[in-house]
């Protein structure tokens, strides 16, 4: 069965503003590259942790799919306060942190081409815990 997020796929419209924003900014490593058989890099997998990444694809997003339901990717942080005073160094803008009404700390970031993305903390009161391992 279903046992968690393999990886979430975004089409971006500069793959080497991408690929700085979530390497150099986030801090995320990458795994390898998709090559055409031109020889030139069209994608690339970054690993963002445990068995979790984040693909990344060049197109046109004007072609995206009308109406996608789509709304955020969440990712967890281990330091809230940390990561945010980190990424905030690495210039990248994060809304003020909020505890969520699960009982979590969040934040916002937004990539280049506008993907929302939820910084995410758990506490001892999140109502996730009696699923977490």
């Amino acid at each position: 069965m279903i046992t968690g997020i393999a990886h979430v796929c975004y089409v971006v419209k500069d793959l080497d503003a991408s690929i700085a924003f979530y390497r150099d900014k986030l801090g995320l490593t990458p795994a390898f590259d998709f090559i055409n058989d031109k020889g030139e890099r069209f994608g690339i997998y970054l690993h963002v942790g445990g068995r979790t990444f984040i693909e990344l694809f060049v197109g046109d997003l004007a072609e995206r799919a009308p109406k996608q339901s789509y709304q955020h990717l969440c990712l967890e942080v281990d330091d809230f306060d940390a990561t945010v005073a980190e990424l905030r160094s690495r210039e990248v803008e994060v809304t003020n942190v909020n505890l969520g009404s699960d009982k979590s700390w969040q934040a916002w970031i937004t990539d280049p081409d506008g993907n929302r993305m939820e910084l995410h903390g758990y506490t001892p009161e999140s109502k996730q815990g009696p699923w977490l391992r």
